[in-house]
């Protein structure tokens, strides 16, 4: 089950350009950046050396109001912001990573499983235009 909850993709880019141009590609499809998590930087601010990571929070304000405006729904609000993870491994390529939420999402049915299945297409299309 593990294999088809997580995946990871090989970027045609550099850790930075792969970085910027996911950055612009959710721009420009109405999604938001809402933060960027430069754990590397984390990292050697508590003395550990790691390889560059930086986690892309994004967030649909349209899907993330279909699960927050309902009480009933809110109790999902963990599984938002949507994350795509960049990653550059030992053999200097760099990677992207994503949880399956439209997989997770089917556990529970209904408003959730619409929204977070409709989050992990968009996130995918996203994904396909950096991937080798």
């Amino acid at each position: 089950m593990m294999d088809k909850m997580f995946f990871e993709s090989k970027s045609r880019y550099a850790f930075d350009e792969t970085v910027e141009r996911l950055d612009n590609i959710i721009a420009e499809a109405g999604w938001r950046v809402t933060h960027t998590h430069d754990l590397q930087e984390t990292m050697r601010k508590n003395g550990y050396e790691v390889l560059p990571v930086k986690v892309i929070e994004l967030c649909n304000p349209k899907y993330a109001y279909r699960m927050l405006s309902a009480d009933e729904l809110r109790i999902y609000g963990n599984m938002m912001p949507c994350r795509i993870s960049v990653h550059e491994k030992a053999d200097g390529k760099t990677y992207v990573s994503r949880m399956n939420s439209a997989l997770f999402a089917s556990q529970i049915g209904g408003v959730v499983e619409e929204v977070m299945s409709g989050a992990y297409h968009d996130a995918e299309s996203f994904v396909a235009q950096i991937a080798e």
